[in-house]
């Protein structure tokens, strides 16, 4: 948990919200049902669990229409571009802080906004990247698994969820016993690990409205490789009974699963093929 001095910004006003989020490209604005559930397929919501609204009328109404907005990467707005500028040197700050004065450290940052109306769920998901989450308006209780325990995510779920093959997880009750449950107010901020389970149940009381800006590292995004080979080795193995390491107990095995999954890659494109 930390805290931010951003309660306020003029960008997440709800003025600026019905203007900045219409005036966005298509695909970078996600709504749905709010009251989804554990277990239903968390990117695939706005399709499946659509509120039958418009985007326009989802904004004017998010305080009773039981909606929930995604919007990616706002800062192509205007009103966003200073904030998130401001916002990743923060973050490269605190990596250097931690990793060491080098470049290369903050791989493709951006930014997510959140609107959604009061006593949403968010569904049981992970995330490709790391997370700086921040709360602007609103509470919420934020329940966050560790990112490696297999009692939560297994393996083989978690490398085609990062495969972008499967996103549905499974989800039952009993994953909870590892859960850490955080209650989340305007002003506190929360990192989320990298591959790091989580769901959010939003308080009764407001709209709330979230932003995050989500980023890699060398050691994270090599971690994201790793995963995408595993999945299509662990498709080979399985007829002989055999299924590869997990990845994230054995820094020096990842990095070499990594740079195996580049270079096919590279080889890929260069034949003009695709995944």
């Amino acid at each position: 948990m930390f805290q931010h001095k951003l309660v306020g910004h003029p960008a997440l006003s709800m003025e600026n919200l019905r203007v900045a989020i219409p005036a966005l490209p298509s695909d970078h604005v996600k709504y749905s049902k709010g009251l989804l559930k554990n277990g239903d397929d968390f990117e695939n919501a706005s399709v499946q669990q659509r509120n039958g609204l418009s985007l326009e009328e989802t904004i004017e109404s998010i305080r009773t229409s039981d909606s929930y907005i995604m919007v990616r990467s706002p800062q192509v707005h205007d009103s966003f571009g200073s904030l998130f500028r401001e916002l990743s040197a923060d973050v490269e700050f605190l990596l250097r802080q931690q990793m060491g004065d080098r470049p290369g450290l903050l791989i493709a940052p951006r930014l997510y906004l959140f609107i959604a109306s009061p006593n949403s769920h968010t569904p049981f998901h992970i995330d490709r990247n790391s997370t700086m989450l921040m709360q602007f308006r609103g509470s919420k209780e934020m329940v966050i698994f560790p990112s490696w325990e297999p009692k939560v995510v297994a393996d083989a779920d978690r490398e085609a969820y990062a495969a972008y093959v499967n996103t549905k997880l499974p989800w039952s009750p009993d994953k909870d016993v590892h859960a850490q449950r955080f209650d989340f107010r305007p002003g506190n901020g929360l990192h989320i690990p990298f591959m790091a389970g989580h769901y959010v149940r939003n308080g009764s009381e407001d709209v709330s409205i979230s932003m995050s800006i989500i980023f890699n590292t060398p050691r994270t995004y090599g971690q994201l490789n790793a995963l995408q080979f595993n999945h299509q080795w662990r498709g080979l193995m399985r007829p002989l009974g055999l299924s590869p390491t997990p990845v994230g107990g054995v820094d020096w095995r990842d990095s070499a699963k990594s740079n195996i999954w580049r270079a096919r890659s590279r080889i890929r494109r260069s034949l003009g093929m695709v995944d």
